[in-house]
């Protein structure tokens, strides 16, 4: 039994009247990747924000194996955020820097690395996605599926243990998205981590990851592989994939 790398105990959130996430509760393990799907609106990007400690609960907790990571401060909150990568929906770039400062920009912030281990490890993870011939170039002069790597490169140049991914393919051609998707899966290969995707890439990303929970009305509806996704008898799982994508679906 692999052991836990996240897990969510009870989860609650509300925006003054407004009760987002109403006692959320999945666990991660070590290695794998966690689809979280569900509606529009659902709250899945906050729910990544929790894991992230970008914001605390209402209620509930959050894990990281043994640690309680909810109620963190000061250097101890610095040390757990040192552990994972970020891939916002939009990139997060910084205009004003070319690709390669934009993904050298963590080790210089929050390392000791010489100029040339900089160099050496931002050239690595440029071929590793594939943006060797675009590291001199600005967020402005790229394509978004371009930036979208550069995102992946900038939160993986650390080497962290867990990656979060929020819709890290919207705005993306289908042909684009599904390359993001191959990439996504590599990267996760060669890497290692431990990682929840938020994402509308139904099927697709069900042949990337190993689990998949559905958010539904504030609540984990189920969780489970992406085969028992797939073969739920829920009415609302199935109307959910059935909503996303034309046609029957095979898993491979």
């Amino acid at each position: 039994m692999k052991a836990i790398m996240i897990k969510i105990e009870n989860l609650h959130k509300s925006f003054d009247s407004l009760e987002v996430l109403r006692g959320v509760s999945f666990e991660v393990p070590k290695g794998e990747i966690l689809a979280l799907i569900g509606r529009s609106g659902n709250g899945k990007s906050i729910l990544l924000k929790h894991v992230a400690a970008l914001m605390k609960p209402d209620q509930g907790h959050v894990f990281i194996e043994d640690k309680d990571i909810c109620y963190l401060r000061g250097q101890e909150l610095e040390d757990l955020r040192s552990r994972f990568g970020f891939v916002f929906q939009s990139g997060a770039l910084f205009d004003s820097l070319t690709v390669f400062e934009n993904i050298a920009f963590p080790l210089k912030e929050k390392t000791k690395l010489s100029e040339r281990e900089v160099r050496e490890r931002v050239f690595s993870i440029l071929e590793e996605v594939g943006l060797t011939e675009a590291e001199n170039k600005y967020p402005a002069q790229i394509s978004g599926g371009m930036v979208k790597r550069t995102a992946l490169a900038r939160a993986l140049v650390r080497n962290p243990e867990i990656m979060l991914f929020d819709e890290p393919t919207t705005g993306l051609d289908p042909i684009i998205s599904h390359a993001m998707l191959n990439l996504l899966e590599s990267c996760h290969t060669r890497f290692g981590f431990s990682g929840i995707l938020v994402t509308h890439e139904i099927p697709e990303v069900f042949q990337i990851v190993q689990k998949v929970a559905l958010l539904h009305e504030g609540r984990i509806l189920t969780v489970g592989s992406p085969v028992e996704i797939l073969e739920s008898k829920d009415p609302i799982v199935q109307q959910f994939i059935t909503g996303s994508i034309d046609g029957p679906i095979q898993y491979r």
